[in-house]
């Protein structure tokens, strides 16, 4: 496992770490036992960094790392994330009675006295032109609620703007083969002020692990199949935004394209390690054999510039006209 250092937090973290959404819900039929096997082999293959949010099955994936936390002896940290529970989520939504409420439910899931890292959860684009609600989180730090706090975003506009407050330390924003725009200008903004980023999506809701077909169907209670069109939530999460038959053609191009001896989920999570900016990519697993393929990526030996320009092509050719000026 490669560990690189987590902006200005001064923590060392595996490259390739763990998203814990699809373990708390809304990715299909999920169970615990193998979500807490999958957790335990990610431990075992060296991650140390896991990221959750207090809204993924209303506090379920948090309270998983919980039970992971206590089966071992590991140091590990846990990124948190707060705001989405409000109901309506709006930007008035984000002030210090509900930051502080998230805050404390949060360490209430996670059954410590202070998170090592809670994230602004995708909030509304005025948010980050309010600096009264970067100072609420200002005095979460002071009152030891807290060690550091970030920002997760869907577009490179909202991660700019995090990055001009001082103590914004990480952001998280999607980035994969599909999604290329961040690593224009925001990257190069985030190195100079040390700012950790966190890939998100890196395998495009699946799209990108190669083994999704036409005939494919998506449970109800999967954000593959009712989010499409952004219906419960901005449709960059899905898909990163790309049209389901788009995304499987540019694929099979992906895939002439991929190493001798990496999968394709490795070959999408290289692709982004080959990044300096990016700290570490969090895709999510939901049993052993998912985690296992994963994590091994961060091992996988570095991609040529002749591929990283294949991969560039294909993406200009076929991808960047959905979805690069979007975000």
């Amino acid at each position: 496992m490669q560990y690189r250092t987590l902006g200005r937090t001064g923590w060392k973290v595996s490259a390739v770490s763990f998203g814990a959404w699809a373990i708390g819900g809304s990715w299909g039929p999920v169970k615990d036992g193998e979500s807490i096997a999958a957790l335990h082999t990610a431990v075992d293959m060296g991650v140390n960094f896991f990221d959750t949010a207090d809204a993924y099955g209303g506090g379920k994936s948090e309270r998983l790392l919980t039970q992971l936390r206590k089966e071992r002896a590991e140091e590990i940290v846990i990124a948190t994330k707060i705001g989405r529970r409000s109901n309506p989520h709006t930007v008035d939504s984000y002030n210090r009675e509900n930051l502080t409420a998230y805050t404390e439910r949060c360490l209430q899931n996670l059954d410590v006295e202070v998170l090592d890292l809670v994230q602004l959860h995708c909030p509304p684009t005025e948010v980050y032109y309010r600096p009264e609600v970067f100072g609420i989180l200002d005095d979460l730090v002071t009152a030891g609620k807290i060690r550091h706090y970030g920002v997760s975003v869907e577009k490179v506009e909202e991660a700019l703007k995090a990055i001009e407050y001082p103590n914004v330390k990480t952001v998280q924003i999607v980035f994969n083969m599909f999604r290329h725009r961040p690593a224009e200008l925001f990257f190069q903004q985030a190195e100079q002020k040390q700012v950790g980023i966190l890939a998100r999506v890196p395998l495009a809701s699946g799209l990108l692990t190669g083994k999704m077909t036409r005939q494919r169907v998506f449970t109800g209670d999967d954000h593959r199949n009712y989010n499409r069109h952004g219906e419960r939530f901005d449709r960059g999460e899905t898909f990163a935004g790309v049209p389901y038959e788009v995304g499987l053609d540019a694929v099979e191009e992906l895939k002439a394209l991929c190493p001798e001896g990496m999968t394709m989920v490795q070959f999408a999570l290289r692709w982004i390690l080959m990044f300096d900016a990016v700290t570490c990519a969090i895709p999510g697993a939901k049993r052993p054999l998912q985690a296992e393929e994963n994590f091994a990526a961060a091992d996988a030996p570095a991609l040529t510039a002749e591929t990283m320009a294949a991969v560039l092509a294909v993406y200009d050719e076929r991808i960047r006209e959905h979805v690069h000026q979007c975000w």
